[in-house]
């Protein structure tokens, strides 16, 4: 892995594809031993989390269903602070166990908006599961059930995560470059 430019930015290396999918696979584990004789209802945040959630989805062995939802408040590399919701949940969820799966988690201004809209329609319970943490940006605290790896306030690109658009495809995780 070698320094990318994106855009008006040069990103570096920061946690290789390999890294990521073993915590995804290790993150499988927990779920199918936590949720073993269940089936879960998955809540997919997009645009972020579609890879996660799709590289999650191979390691799970119980039933599990998904579905997805839009919830932006990104412009550039910081938060808008305007929680958007673009696709809202269409599925009845009163009575289900739920695992929202988010990117990341940064000021926690999104699912703190987000979760009292998802406990209104009671579920039987409901967990949070996150492929990236940034504990010292938390400014709204959510209670995260999973975390796959906690990381500094820097912006990061790649595995779903974009700048302005660009750079989700990208297998690993790359960190703005300081000037």
């Amino acid at each position: 892995m070698s320094t990318i430019h994106v855009h008006d930015k040069y990103f570096i290396p920061y946690l290789s594809g390999e890294e990521i999918i073993n915590k995804v696979k290790e993150l499988g584990a927990s779920i199918n031993r936590d949720y073993n004789g269940k089936r879960p209802l998955f809540i997919s945040i997009l645009n972020g989390s579609f890879i996660f959630s799709a590289d999650l989805f191979k390691f799970l062995t119980i039933e599990a269903e998904i579905c997805f939802i839009k919830l932006a408040s990104y412009k550039g590399t910081k938060s808008s602070g305007q929680v958007v919701t673009a696709i809202g949940l269409d599925t009845d969820i009163k009575g289900r166990d739920i695992i929202i799966l988010e990117d990341i988690i940064d000021t926690g201004k999104t699912l703190s908006q987000f979760l009292p809209q998802v406990y209104n329609q009671q579920p039987s319970s409901l967990k949070i599961a996150v492929l990236l943490h940034k504990p010292d940006a938390t400014v709204f605290p959510v209670n995260i059930d999973y975390t796959c790896f906690s990381i500094p306030n820097k912006f990061v690109l790649g595995y779903g995560l974009d700048y302005n658009g660009l750079g989700r495809n990208l297998s690993q995780l790359y960190q703005l470059k300081e000037d």
